[in-house]
């Protein structure tokens, strides 16, 4: 069986918790192990406040009020993708995808030849210091899932960061069982 639904949301700061709420009462239902639903509980909230602090409009006059949230719950995965019309990630800041926090490599090329501006892929964002109010989202969302992946959205603009986590089951699961 596999659930999956997406939320159209305003980008205001109450819009998180029904995000974060739908979400665990999902997973639940679907008898995830709570250990799980915690950790894609707590990405999720780091994603879409991202999406409001950040995700405004990218010009003057141009559509920002709003985000996407989507979630699918497919036999052993959850994959969650928020989605903003802002501004995207700046040029450098973006990683475009990570497996428990690591980059993938790419193959070697030989050191005579530099790989083309456009194939070297951003480094990731960094940590903040200790004493920093913000700025552990990203690094959060990349800690508490399998796999994450950062960009923008081609042509439109806005930040996309979805991520994916394999799941636990509880022994009374109502999707495992039947």
């Amino acid at each position: 069986m596999s659930i999956w639904w997406s939320l159209h949301l305003r980008r205001e700061a109450a819009s998180v918790p029904l995000a974060r709420r739908l979400l665990i009462g999902t997973m639940e239902s679907a008898g995830v192990h709570p250990d799980i639903s915690y950790d894609l509980s707590l990405a999720l909230t780091e994603a879409c406040a991202n999406a409001v602090e950040h995700g405004g409009a990218a010009a003057p006059g141009a559509p920002g009020g709003a985000y996407r949230v989507t979630a699918y719950l497919d036999g052993e995965k959850c994959r969650i993708e928020v989605a903003d019309s802002g501004p995207g990630f700046p040029p450098g800041r973006v990683l475009m995808s990570t497996r428990r926090g690591r980059r993938r490599r790419r193959a070697r090329r030989p050191a005579a030849v530099a790989p083309p501006a456009s194939s070297v892929l951003p480094t990731a964002p960094s940590v903040p210091s200790e004493t920093a109010e913000s700025g552990r989202g990203l690094c959060l969302i990349r800690e508490l899932a399998d796999h994450v992946d950062f960009g923008n959205k081609p042509g439109r603009g806005g930040a996309v960061i979805s991520f994916d986590k394999v799941l636990k089951w509880r022994e009374d699961a109502p999707l495992i069982s039947a």
